[in-house]
């Protein structure tokens, strides 16, 4: 599938066939790609929890108001984030980079992240964003749905998949085969409306 047809295409899907699985390799496949979205200073906040027991997605369903596609989906993916990424090991994501590279970039890593909490969490959660939409489409062009979801007690859920206290939850994304053809879109605003020029 054209990038610009996966883009077209994807809508939020509500229902899955509870009976279709994605292989290992099919999942492998889609994450592999989410791993290639963009991050800051290329810390690679994510972390991606596929949920696969059905106990759990039982108990995430709960927590999410009784959402069929958490349970129905062929897969479930919590996108959480490290937001200590910034102090842990960071030479690791520059391994490649030569020597002199890495001496500039990674004391730059730290006067930027260091006491400013709020950044460090912001940039996860872009970084979370950005592998959100990457999976979406990636899904889309291997011809599965998905659907982003925000709609639970993170606290719960979190809970549930016993998240680190350095991590956050940011969203979950349900990817199968739908069932139901989605609305229509709803109603787009227009380039007019969302594009401002320079200045506000």
């Amino acid at each position: 599938m054209e990038l610009k047809s996966a883009i077209e295409s994807r809508r939020s899907v509500k229902h899955f066939d509870p009976n279709h699985r994605m292989t290992n390799d099919e999942i492998n496949n889609l994450l592999s790609m989410a791993i290639l979205a963009p991050t800051a200073f290329n810390l690679q906040h994510w972390r991606f929890v596929t949920v696969i027991d059905d106990k759990l997605r039982q108990e995430i369903r709960k927590a999410a108001w009784d959402q069929a596609q958490v349970t129905d989906a062929s897969l479930l993916v919590a996108l959480c984030a490290d937001v200590k990424t910034w102090e842990k090991d960071i030479r690791r994501y520059w391994k490649n980079a030569d020597e002199k590279l890495q001496e500039m970039m990674l004391p730059m890593i730290d006067q930027f992240y260091r006491g400013r909490e709020w950044m460090q969490r912001d940039e996860a959660i872009r970084s979370c964003g950005f592998a959100a939409q990457t999976i979406m489409l990636t899904a889309r062009d291997m011809g599965y749905d998905s659907c982003p979801m925000s709609g639970f007690d993170f606290d719960k859920v979190g809970e549930i998949i016993n998240l680190p206290d350095d991590h956050i939850l940011t969203m979950m994304i349900a990817v199968g085969k739908a069932t139901k053809p989605t609305w229509a879109r709803p109603g787009q605003l227009t380039l007019d409306e969302v594009v401002v020029k320079d200045k506000f």
